[in-house]
C-alpha cells in the first residue's frame, strides 16, 4: 500500500485511503457481515440514534423559544402555546443554520416531570451538548429550564407506508406512551413518533435500521443534522427549510431573522441542497434517481474496485468533467449510489433563477466529477443531481 501524507489522512474518510486490495478485502468483508445497507422496505417504522432531545421548559419557555427559531411556536392569537409539533432551525446572527429542530408540544411524562409548558427539542444527537450551551447563551434572565433527556428515557422513530392503499398513519388511543406528529417537509416522507423508553411504539409495522430511513430521505433531497446542514455555514433556503414547512416568513423577530428574509424578498437562491446519484467516470449518466446498494458498480464497466457515496470525503467540490471554471458545488454526504450535494442550480440543473442572467448557462450534455485523494491515489466518480418535484413546485412558487 502506498504511503499516505498527513493532508490526506486529516481530509479523506479511512475508506478513500485504502488500495485496490485493501478495498477488495473491505468489501468482501461487508458482504459477509452485515453488506451495505438494502433497499428501504416500503413501509415500516425505524429507531432513529442520531437524534436526540432537549427539555426546555419554564414559565417564559414559548415566549422565549418564540424569539430564537424560524417558526411560530406560538397559537395564532400569540398567547399560548401552538398544540401541534412543528419544524424549525436555530440560526446564528448572520443567518446561519446552527440546529435543525423538531418541536414538540411538551408532556410532563416525557419532560421528565416538569410542568407542562415544556418543549421538547429534537437535534442530530452528536449537537446536543452544544444545542444546550447555545440556548443557555441566550436565555439571559428568562425563566428557562434546559434538560438534555437521556437516549432511553425517550426514543424518536420514524414511520412510513408508502402503499397505494396505505392509510393515515394512527396509534391506539389508549396508548399514552408516545407522541404522532406527520412529518412536514415533504409530503410522502412519514411521521415522527416520540416513545417513552426504549421499545418500539405500538403500530402495525416491520421494524427497519436507520439506513432505510436514511436513504429515503436522500431520494427525496430531504438533509438532516449537521453532516448535512453544515453548521454556521448553510443558509436555511439552501438547505430548503423554505420549502420543508421550516420557515415562518410572517412571524416576528428571530435570531438570524434579518438575512433570511432579506434573502426571500431581494435575493436570489443558487444553491439548493439536492440528491445525487454517483456513477462510473466510463458509464453513461443514469436517467433516472434509483438507489443501488453496490454504489458505482453496476453500469456497463462494473469492477470490483467500485465506489460507493459514504467513501467521498464531505465537501468534495464537484466539478466540471474535462472543463475549468467554478465548482458546481460540493458533496455533503451518501450511502450506496446516492447522497446528496448542495449544487449551483443553474450549472447542474435545467432551473432558471428569477430576475438573473445565469452565470454558466446549464447543458444536459455536461458531466460533473467529484475527485479526492492524493495526487498519486486518486479516486473519481462522476455525479449527477436531480431536482425532486416537491423542490421544484417550490421553485415554481418562489417565481410568482
Amino acid at each position: 500500500m502506498r504511503p499516505v501524507s498527513a493532508r490526506a489522512l486529516a481530509h479523506a474518510q479511512p475508506s478513500s485511503l485504502l488500495c485496490l486490495s485493501c478495498r477488495l478485502q473491505r468489501r468482501t468483508f461487508a458482504s459477509s457481515s452485515t453488506g451495505p445497507p438494502p433497499k428501504p422496505p416500503p413501509s415500516g417504522i425505524a429507531p432513529l440514534r442520531s437524534r436526540q432531545l432537549l427539555s426546555v421548559g419554564g414559565p417564559d419557555a414559548a415566549k422565549f423559544l418564540q424569539g430564537m427559531v424560524t417558526t411560530n411556536v406560538l397559537s395564532e392569537d400569540g398567547q399560548s402555546a401552538r398544540q401541534e409539533g412543528c419544524y424549525a432551525a436555530f440560526l446564528n446572527a448572520t443567518g446561519r443554520i446552527m440546529h435543525d429542530i423538531f418541536i414538540y408540544p411538551g408532556r410532563s411524562d416525557f419532560a421528565g416531570g416538569e410542568d407542562s409548558s415544556s418543549f421538547l427539542i429534537e437535534a442530530d444527537a452528536n449537537e446536543m451538548d452544544r444545542l444546550a450551551k447555545f440556548i443557555k447563551r441566550y436565555k439571559l434572565r428568562a425563566k428557562v429550564n434546559v434538560r438534555k433527556i437521556e437516549p432511553d428515557e425517550v426514543t424518536v422513530w420514524q414511520a412510513w407506508n408508502d402503499s397505494p392503499d396505505a392509510k393515515e398513519l394512527s396509534l391506539p388511543s389508549n396508548d399514552a406512551a408516545n407522541i404522532l406528529l406527520k412529518d412536514p417537509r415533504t409530503p410522502d416522507l412519514g411521521y415522527r413518533i416520540l416513545q417513552l423508553g426504549d421499545k418500539a411504539p405500538s403500530i402495525d409495522l416491520d421494524q427497519a435500521p436507520e439506513a432505510a430511513y436514511t436513504i429515503r430521505r436522500y431520494l427525496r433531497g430531504v438533509p438532516e443534522g449537521q453532516d448535512e446542514m453544515l453548521r454556521e455555514q448553510s443558509l436555511p433556503q439552501e438547505s430548503n427549510m423554505d420549502f420543508m414547512n421550516g420557515i415562518d416568513f410572517h412571524k416576528g423577530c428571530y435570531v438570524g431573522q434579518e438575512l433570511t428574509i432579506r434573502t426571500k424578498h431581494r435575493g436570489v437562491v443558487r444553491k439548493r441542497v439536492l440528491p445525487c446519484v454517483i456513477y462510473d467516470q466510463h458509464d453513461a449518466p443514469p436517467e433516472s434517481l434509483h438507489y443501488n446498494p453496490e454504489g458505482t458498480g453496476t453500469g456497463t464497466t462494473a469492477t470490483a474496485e467500485s465506489l460507493t457515496a459514504d467513501m467521498i470525503p464531505q465537501e468534495t467540490s464537484i466539478g466540471r468533467f474535462e472543463k475549468r471554471g467554478r465548482s458546481a458545488g460540493k458533496w455533503l454526504r451518501g450511502v450506496g449510489n446516492v447522497g446528496l450535494g448542495l449544487c449551483r442550480l443553474e450549472i447542474m440543473t435545467g432551473v432558471t433563477l428569477p430576475g438573473e442572467t445565469a452565470a454558466a448557462t446549464f447543458d444536459p450534455a455536461h458531466e460533473f466529477v467529484l475527485d479526492w485523494g492524493e495526487e498519486d491515489a486518486r479516486s473519481r466518480v462522476k455525479v449527477k443531481a436531480f431536482v425532486p418535484d416537491w423542490i421544484q413546485a417550490g421553485l415554481d412558487a418562489a417565481k410568482r
